[in-house]
């Protein structure tokens, strides 16, 4: 199967955090970092479950023994509205922090960023809703993940919740990556399978949406590609047997790579039809992200077969001699059966979600139209209609 021809009369973007440090007890060199980078006051952003469980002793003890003052900030919720930023950045300016520390999940990291650049702009946190809409990089952000799904240590995006409008929005800017990325797989291994398998499955979404995308780039192939196989080859362990650290390991990897894909190609209508799962009937994202991508991926596949093909290889599926739609569409059998076995499902009545609700689905997804921007096949009402009665 022949590559793609690059366009090299188009500019390709790359965007990465400045410096990543991934290794087993790597957490424990953030004082070191934060002295590295000029820090001298750090806020750490969290939520209560990250500390309750101990995770952020580490942090702690490193800015200790680099004498680093630290005051914390952790009432970060999942599906965090922009309120909880601007309450956070008030603290921050008010106490003269100059390093913004975040530690935890998606949400917490996403609060971090939000933190760190609110704190030296004006106005409310959704003011700053879009493209590139923030003018300075703000405080220095050093983010330390403790889950394996989002990759948001590895991106330019802040997604918030409008409390008002019931919807999610986003911030997009290169000024969100981080300064510093810690990646220490130790800090993934209390995770419970049932957050492995959720966070796993977005992380496997950013890879395999931005791998389709239109806006695929030589980087973001290279590094979504390598991620998919990465959770096709770990996800399983590191659900079923999470003290396995090598699946840990591995699953942390593939995150930020998959992240690093999607900042700079971008996503698609996966996640655009998940987004509404979240804000109406409280699934979390990853799981919401489970139920749509095989729906989805059937649908997209008609439109770029070779690169399903190469998916399908990728999570180790046999296409040799199958003509090319058949090589397409073990992609789509090797989701659902990776899905399956880490217990989750893609059928909505599964998660209580009644087909009576399928026009309401179908107008809050159409808010999100900004996914389906690179999505390899055009939606409209009619397809996302379609697409949400496969989930049924």
């Amino acid at each position: 199967m022949s590559s793609r021809s690059y366009n090299m009369e188009r500019v390709s973007p790359f965007f990465a955090p400045n410096r990543i440090l991934l290794g087993k007890g790597v957490a424990g060199q953030v004082g070191q970092e934060v002295r590295m980078l000029g820090g001298k006051k750090v806020l750490i952003v969290t939520d209560p479950g990250v500390v309750k469980v101990g995770l952020t002793a580490a942090i702690e003890e490193g800015l200790k023994a680099e004498g680093i003052p630290w005051g914390i900030y952790a009432d970060v919720v999942p599906e965090p509205p922009a309120r909880i930023i601007d309450e956070a950045a008030k603290i921050a300016r008010e106490g003269n922090y100059d390093t913004v520390i975040g530690i935890g999940g998606g949400s917490s990291l996403d609060v971090a960023k939000g933190v760190a650049m609110m704190a030296t702009h004006t106005g409310k946190a959704l003011d700053y809703v879009g493209q590139n809409m923030f003018k300075e990089r703000g405080l220095t952000k050093i983010l330390i993940p403790t889950t394996a799904g989002t990759g948001s240590e590895a991106t330019g995006v802040c997604v918030v919740t409008d409390e008002e409008e019931n919807t999610k929005k986003s911030y997009y800017s290169h000024l969100l990556l981080p300064e510093s990325a810690l990646l220490d797989p130790l800090l993934t291994v209390s995770m419970p399978p049932s957050v492995t398998a959720d966070t796993g499955m977005d992380a496997l979404s950013h890879a395999v949406e931005s791998f389709v995308s239109v806006n695929r780039t030589p980087h973001s192939e290279i590094l979504s590609l390598e991620a998919i196989r990465l959770i096709a080859e770990s996800m399983a362990v590191a659900c079923l047997k999470g003290s396995e650290l090598w699946a840990r390991y591995n699953m942390l990897l593939a995150s930020n790579l998959a992240g690093m894909a999607f900042t700079s190609g971008g996503l698609g209508a996966s996640h655009g039809l998940a987004y509404p799962l979240g804000t109406e009937y409280h699934i979390p994202h990853g799981k919401s992200n489970a139920i749509m991508l095989p729906h989805v991926m059937r649908f997209n596949r008609v439109a770029c077969p070779e690169q399903f093909a190469k998916i399908a290889v990728a999570m180790g599926q046999p296409i040799e001699g199958l003509p090319l739609y058949d090589a397409a569409e073990m992609a789509c059998e090797a989701v659902e059966q990776l899905i399956e076995t880490i217990g989750l499902s893609s059928r909505l009545p599964d998660y209580g979600v009644p087909d009576t609700d399928i026009p309401r689905l179908v107008e809050c997804a159409l808010k999100q139209s900004r996914f389906f921007v690179p999505n390899p096949r055009n939606l409209g009402e009619k397809e996302i209609r379609s697409i949400y009665e496969m989930a049924f």
